[in-house]
């Protein structure tokens, strides 16, 4: 997610975003056709592919893997080979994690409090580079990262969580995001290249189960009669706010719980867009955004301070939204970046929107 990390870095130093690179997906899969090649559950060796297509043979389980942030730790924690990772980039806050994995993801060395610089990495000694974003143009030098021949070079196998690093870019696949297909690929192509595609599949069909419940509760709701949702991107900055896109996993989670994203018709994953825009779609509910920032009070002063923001600026104060207190604090990592709790957050939201309909934690 380009804009995002750019924003957000600028802003919030240290508070992590996902970011793109070139390819994408659609509604369903990967949309690129990169995928996972693997002849059964457990089995090497696997092919896999990036944005553009080109794939990559993972001939042996990795021993030592470093992630680029908390997205791909936690997926690596919850498929049971968080013994391997040796390093990560934009640590998870405190209490972010789910408990189950919490304790073994704070012992994770962080190798960088966000972007890894390039020579830690290199120099990290793992054989498993998992990306959740993909080369940052727009950050200059900061962004590159390792060439491939470099990662190559120090025995490092480049994979990338291609729901995010791919959303966004030239080549990325038309049509908006409305399921969670390319999130569950990615599951499953860390379980394969993991030798964890048993657990992988355990939780793609947890992540199944609670996002047909909400399907179902919700499939009488006419699309007119859906609220409209704004995700605020509290991080991002409030001169100009950023909105979610149909190319974002977003989208997907917002309209598989009954919503409509206010924004769909964005031909992208994230655009800046200005408060005229905002005020035009008139949205009736607001998701308040914010990224974890180590501690429950810590969290809750981000999201009153979010609010706060709404309800005093002129342009917000009139949104219908505002106006009945129709506000979502929901965190951004668990709503715009692959995982498996984005299924939990599809669940969150259709409790709000449609209380009668969904409740939450049914």
């Amino acid at each position: 997610m380009r804009p995002r990390v750019f924003c957000a870095i600028a802003a919030t130093v240290a508070l992590f975003a996902t970011a793109c690179s070139s390819g994408g997906d659609s509604g369903s899969g990967d949309g690129t056709g990169a995928g996972t090649q693997s002849a059964s559950v457990g089995a090497f060796p696997v092919k896999v592919a990036d944005c553009a297509g080109k794939e990559t043979t993972v001939k042996q389980a990795p021993k030592k893997i470093v992630t680029t942030d908390a997205a791909g730790l936690e997926m690596l924690l919850q498929l049971g080979a968080g013994d391997r990772v040796v390093g990560t980039g934009f640590p998870p806050g405190k209490g972010s994690l789910p408990a189950a994995v919490a304790e073994q993801g704070a012992r994770v060395p962080v190798l960088g409090d966000t972007l890894i610089p390039k020579e830690k990495l290199l120099g990290s000694g793992a054989d498993l580079y998992v990306d959740t974003f993909g080369p940052m143009p727009g950050m200059g030098a900061a962004g590159a990262g390792p060439t491939e021949e470099e990662l190559k070079a120090a025995g490092i196998q480049h994979v990338l969580l291609l729901s995010t690093a791919c959303a966004g870019g030239a080549k990325a696949a038309q049509g908006p995001r409305t399921d969670l297909a390319a999130v569950q690929e990615d599951v499953r192509r860390l379980g394969a290249v993991t030798g964890t595609g048993a657990r992988a599949e355990e939780l793609v069909g947890a992540m199944e189960k609670q996002i047909n419940e909400v399907k179902n509760a919700t499939a009488g709701v006419p699309e007119a009669q859906r609220p409209g949702y704004f995700l605020f991107d509290f991080d991002a900055g409030t001169k100009q706010p950023m909105a979610v896109c149909a190319k974002q996993v977003a989208n997907a989670v917002i309209t598989l719980a009954g919503a409509r994203n206010v924004f769909a018709d964005c031909d992208a994953d994230f655009r800046p867009v200005s408060w005229e825009d905002v005020v035009a779609k008139n949205p009736d509910w607001i998701q308040l955004a914010v990224r974890n920032r180590g501690s429950e009070e810590a969290n809750r002063k981000a999201f009153d301070e979010a609010e706060a923001f709404l309800k005093g600026f002129p342009a917000t104060q009139g949104l219908k939204a505002v106006q009945e207190g129709h506000f979502l604090r929901i965190g951004s990592e668990v709503t715009t970046i692959a995982g498996t709790r984005t299924a939990e957050t599809v669940r969150q939201i259709a409790a709000t929107v449609h209380p009668a309909l969904v409740k939450s934690g049914q």
